[in-house]
């Protein structure tokens, strides 16, 4: 495999899961992502899955997500939650924590809570 995707310098299958968890126990813990975690089934699980199988595509690693559910299409999946400000900042709170707790090239975790900080302001659908 590429030894120059993100998914490599992540730390491959292992450093995508590890991330992936952090993230959702952060979003788990933290009284300040109450809201982005009332989005969540109560069963973090199935989300945690889905997200660890779209980054991995997405990071150039396997196509999982996309081989078994298909194009991501991120702002069509998300328009039946209400994503506003509040929880655009307490998801990136989380991402932003666990990044930090998990990439230690500053750099490479510097290009990834851009990427991150983009897409999750796109995915708002409002202004409130």
């Amino acid at each position: 495999m590429d030894q120059n995707t993100l998914y490599e310098q992540l730390g491959g299958a292992d450093g995508v899961r590890s991330l992936v968890d952090r993230f959702y126990e952060l979003m788990d813990q933290l009284p300040e992502a109450k809201e982005i975690r009332d989005l969540h089934p109560a069963d973090l699980t199935g989300s945690a899955d889905k997200l660890y199988k779209f980054l991995s595509g997405f990071f150039g690693g396997p196509p999982l997500y996309f081989s078994e559910f298909g194009h991501p299409r991120l702002r069509a999946r998300h328009l039946p939650f209400t994503i506003g400000v509040n929880e655009r900042d307490q998801w990136m709170l989380c991402m932003e924590s666990a990044l930090r707790e998990s990439v230690k090239s500053d750099a490479l975790r510097d290009d990834l809570i851009d990427y991150f900080r983009r897409t999750a302001d796109h995915m708002r659908n409002t202004d409130v």
